[in-house]
């Protein structure tokens, strides 16, 4: 599969389908997964952010940039102290390759050890890519394979990949996290709910690829999951410029906040669905990068914030999304999270 990133940097286990799906509106999109369509069978309509939203991003990276590599410091730090250096790193497609870049290029700079980097792709409601696992079953050790992504939000993707795992023998089922306010996993770089910049952008943080997509008329039965290359959004890629900016800060020394709430995140999204009486539970996206994700590419209804950080400007971006977009945001006392997008009910879905 294509990419903008260095072959060196990650392996994409993908098929490349360039060209070969129309990609359609949010509403149009949103409409047919409402009414029973799965989203990995469509693909959005990838636009270039406005100016004043990039000014935002811009200057997002440049105040977490230090948070962000001390979570990176951190994680990787418990990925070695746990797996030594023969951990092959198998990153979630697409938000957790950028991570999955970062934590081999911090292992390398202060452990000295190349460890191999490849991406997969994972759906929720249809699972791991089964022909990516036996790809890399072929070439390692059960043992050394460990999955990596970006965030946890409310975990459904950590059970998504628990369930399917059960079937190799030998591969855990852990993942790893720079963020997990969730508190499902402790192989995690913090368990607060902090801005990790590239879930601000779509595939121009993401090595101009595609979510990943899935549709029996054009992934085969041996076929790998599939992805766009975008060429035409070359100049506006940002991807290695995210990566620096992270990798600047990066210290032999990292700090561990030891953030932790009592509880689990999913606790928390129940008693919001249970509120504003909603039935599906997926259409609640709790912390900052899966808010983020509903303002870029869903049909938000509205966007909760806890009282505590409505003036935090960590939550800049998404105030300024909401601004464009037209998005009610509804002050909410949160535990795990500081902020909580919800999913527009399409009524006539």
């Amino acid at each position: 599969m294509r990419s903008s990133y260095k072959k060196d940097d990650v392996i994409l286990l993908l098929k490349d389908i360039t060209g070969m799906v129309e990609p359609q509106p949010t509403e149009e999109r949103e409409k047919l997964i409402q009414s029973g369509r799965h989203y990995s069978e469509m693909l959005p309509i990838e636009y270039v952010p406005t100016e004043k939203y990039m000014e935002v991003y811009r200057e997002s990276l440049r105040n977490y940039s230090k948070a962000v590599a001390n979570a990176v410091g951190v994680l990787s730090d418990r990925i070695i102290n746990l797996r030594e250096k023969d951990t092959v790193i198998v990153s979630l497609a697409r938000a957790g390759i950028p991570i999955g870049i970062l934590v081999k290029h911090y292992i390398k700079f202060k452990y000295g050890a190349d460890i191999p980097h490849y991406s997969i792709s994972i759906i929720r409601g249809r699972g791991i890519d089964d022909n990516a696992m036996k790809y890399l079953l072929k070439s390692y050790e059960a043992e050394r394979l460990l999955f990596l992504d970006g965030w946890i939000g409310k975990g459904a993707i950590l059970k998504e990949l628990k369930k399917d795992i059960a079937a190799y023998k030998g591969v855990s089922d852990e993942i790893a996290v720079v963020a997990d306010p969730a508190n499902v996993t402790e192989l995690c770089g913090t368990h607060e709910d902090i801005l990790i910049p590239s879930s601000c952008l779509n595939s121009t943080v993401s090595g101009l690829i595609s979510r990943t997509f899935l549709r029996s008329d054009i992934i085969g039965k041996n076929d790998f999951h599939g992805a766009v290359f975008y060429e035409n959004l070359k100049s506006s890629d940002l991807s290695y410029d995210f990566i620096n900016a992270i990798e600047k800060e990066f210290s032999l020394n990292n700090h561990e906040d030891n953030a932790f709430i009592e509880g689990r995140g999913i606790d928390e999204v129940e008693k919001i669905a249970a509120e504003f009486a909603i039935d599906d539970i997926n259409l609640i996206k709790p912390g900052i990068g899966e808010a983020t994700r509903v303002l870029l590419r869903r049909v938000p209804w509205k966007v909760l914030i806890d009282p505590r950080y409505k003036d935090d400007a960590e939550l800049s971006h998404l105030l300024r999304l909401a601004e464009e977009k037209n998005v009610p945001l509804e002050l909410y006392p949160l535990k795990h999270y500081k902020c909580c997008g919800i999913i527009k009910k399409i009524a006539d879905a």
